[in-house]
């Protein structure tokens, strides 16, 4: 049986929530437009399908997790990066060499109570985890223990 691994996405709600990933057809979108190497390459080459991920609201009052979903599709080239309509145009990138790369999420479910960042610092058993030490990274991993405290806060 394979491995199931856990992540943690970023978005800004102004952008993209976890509300319009929910009324998209089949609840099921690209999440394109990641520009940070690090973030790229677990995008590229890490997540794979039926991996966990929590969704994370950042730039928002407050930031915070709202929900869960799943991959459903491993990493593939990032179209936007093509298009120089896009906010996420990239000249270097091209389909015959792309740059960036995108994995397609399914929604999962909104969390009844979502989990503040503050509240996340604020627990012991979740100081390790990459959102309280490294918050700018927009694609992370999340242990099991992490994702399993994170959904326990939610009840």
């Amino acid at each position: 049986m394979k491995k199931i691994n856990y992540w943690l996405v970023k978005s800004e709600p102004s952008d993209y929530s976890f509300s319009d990933l929910l009324s998209e057809t089949n609840q099921t979108a690209e999440w394109d437009g990641v520009r940070n190497y690090q973030a790229r390459n677990i995008l590229k080459s890490e997540m794979k399908i039926g991996d966990k991920v929590l969704y994370y609201h950042s730039n928002s009052n407050p930031s915070q997790i709202v929900g869960t979903a799943v991959v459903v599709k491993e990493g593939y080239p990032d179209f936007t990066a093509w298009d120089p309509k896009s906010k996420h145009y990239d000249p270097k990138s091209t389909p015959e060499n792309p740059k960036w790369f995108m994995v397609d999420l399914k929604a999962e479910k909104l969390l009844k109570k979502p989990i503040p960042l503050k509240e996340i610092k604020n627990n012991k058993d979740l100081n390790e985890m990459i959102l309280v030490k490294n918050s700018r990274l927009s694609v992370q991993p999340v242990t099991e223990k992490e994702w399993v405290e994170i959904l326990s806060m939610t009840e």
